[in-house]
């Protein structure tokens, strides 16, 4: 499979489409895997609440658009906002296993992620509301 424009297309083509306003593109075979690898495109207005990921760091990589990642402290004050932008030089973050983390979409913007398998999800007291 090669990761290209074509590809990049039908994923925000679909995120379009959903009213979640983002979509998921899987590279890894199952949920079970040990490493969860995908490409999510995330357009402005999507709603993707602070939360934190308790078994496994987590790497964003930006293939297009700008966003901010934001990073709280357990009280939700935010401690730091990092703009990702490949036109600036700033391509991708490394999330630390147990930081709170939300994101801010400026335009269509399209990630690869990475995070430790298998798939788990959010348990409630790794969502901040």
């Amino acid at each position: 499979m090669i990761i290209d424009d074509n590809l990049l297309d039908e994923v925000t083509q679909k995120a379009e489409e959903n009213p979640r306003l983002r979509m998921n593109f899987n590279l890894h075979d199952s949920l079970n895997a040990k490493a969860q690898r995908l490409l999510n495109v995330l357009l402005p207005g999507t709603v993707i609440p602070i939360h934190r990921h308790s078994h496994t760091a987590e790497t964003y990589i930006l293939l297009r658009g700008k966003m901010f990642v934001v990073f709280y402290d357990d009280l939700g004050v935010q401690v730091e906002r990092i703009l990702l932008d490949p036109k600036i030089g700033n391509y991708g973050v490394q999330i630390p296993l147990g930081q709170w983390h939300g994101v801010e979409i400026i335009e269509p913007s399209t990630i690869f992620e990475v995070k430790d398998g298998p798939y788990t999800p959010l348990a409630p007291e790794d969502i901040m509301y």
